[in-house]
């Protein structure tokens, strides 16, 4: 995976008060991950190079391999390049922790831009001066949602309608389910039949089901009879690591403080495990696949509660915090439509009459 590092850091008086601020983006611009902080007092040059550590780890935490760093730090530019030398003793280990972290990339490329184009990394630095944490920062007001309205999409539509796959044992337990491979329960079964007669109804020339590599989600995508399966690994269910098969209840008093952190950011991820951002990018990657696939055709899609979530939060232009308020039944049925000029409409979240 490619992705952007904006990075940036200051102080107020050169030594001063200090703080650092990185912004982590996807190919498309999009934001995956802001980090900022305060350093005490120190100088301009030190609170540059820990914003780009902090963007860095940020980077690796995401899993990407690929980076461009830019900074308007021509200084910590040049000194990362190999074409300056670091004759400042205080920086030195700051640029081989930076190395270190650059050796997890597989490509990695350092570029300068002027300072208006470096303006969100700089408002994340100045508000660690501030005293504020990343909690406490708006977005700018150029990535405020878009309008409600846009012109009228062209063209023939994918539709998908996306179905969470049956009950499991886990499932009717409410246990943290991830890559464990839990098949359907009895009532898992009777839930996917009646999802698909309804997903027919609401696409009735239906081209393929494409499902998650696990077995409740194999399992609900055999419901549809003859209709060709085909697995897309990037849908499978987060990694919930050292969480897998506990309650809320028991993960809540084994690992408190983790669980916390797991709950205030999609940036972090349970011990062993996936973040939701992590998630995300495979999400996206796999919707893009399904787009240029099946331009213009009617699909199925069998898949678990985080990615789903996802894929509404993205369609729905949505904030993280829609993926703690939408609550997905098994066997719940959304619909989405997405056109090649980049409409999207939902037109269903978690339809469940067919259960009833």
């Amino acid at each position: 995976m490619r992705v952007t590092v904006e990075a940036d850091g200051g102080s107020r008086g050169n030594p001063g008060p200090a703080g650092y601020g990185a912004v982590v983006r996807d190919e498309s611009g999009e934001v995956l991950a802001e980090r900022l902080g305060a350093l005490g007092v120190t100088t301009n040059n030190v609170a540059e190079y820990s914003g780009l550590i902090a963007g860095l780890r940020a980077a690796r935490e995401l899993g990407a391999d690929e980076a461009e760093v830019r900074m308007d730090s021509k200084l910590v530019v040049e000194q990362m390049s190999g074409r300056w030398q670091i004759k400042h003793p205080g920086l030195r280990p700051l640029a081989e922790e930076a190395r270190e972290l650059a050796k997890g990339f597989s490509r990695i490329r350092y570029s300068w831009i002027p300072r208006e184009r470096n303006r969100h990394a700089d408002r994340l630095a100045n508000a660690a001066m501030d005293g504020k944490t990343a909690s406490d920062v708006q977005p700018p007001a150029a990535q405020e949602p878009p309008r409600s309205w846009s012109p009228p999409s062209t063209g023939s539509p994918l539709r998908m309608v996306v179905l969470r796959h049956g009950e499991t044992p886990y499932t009717a337990q409410k246990r943290y389910s991830g890559r464990g491979d839990i098949p359907l329960s009895e009532t898992g079964h009777e839930q996917a039949a009646r999802a698909a007669a309804r997903a027919r109804q609401l696409a009735p020339s239906i081209a393929a089901v494409v499902s998650s590599p696990l077995k409740r989600c194999l399992e609900t995508a055999a419901a549809f009879g003859d209709v060709p399966i085909h697995v897309e690994d990037d849908l499978v269910e987060c990694d919930f690591g050292e969480w897998e098969g506990l309650t809320y209840a028991e993960v809540r008093e084994r690992y408190g403080p983790e669980q916390t952190r797991w709950l205030a950011s999609t940036a972090v991820a349970p011990p062993g495990g996936e973040s939701f951002q992590q998630v995300a990018m495979r999400v996206r990657r796999a919707v893009g696949r399904l787009q240029e696939r099946y331009e213009g055709r009617e699909i199925a899609v069998v898949s678990h509660v985080t990615p789903i979530k996802l894929l509404l939060r993205d369609a729905l232009a949505a904030s993280d915090s829609l993926l703690f308020r939408l609550y997905l039944d098994p066997a719940g049925l959304s619909l989405v439509d997405s056109w090649p000029d980049g409409g999207v409409a939902v037109r269903l979240v978690n339809e469940t009459a067919h259960l009833t």
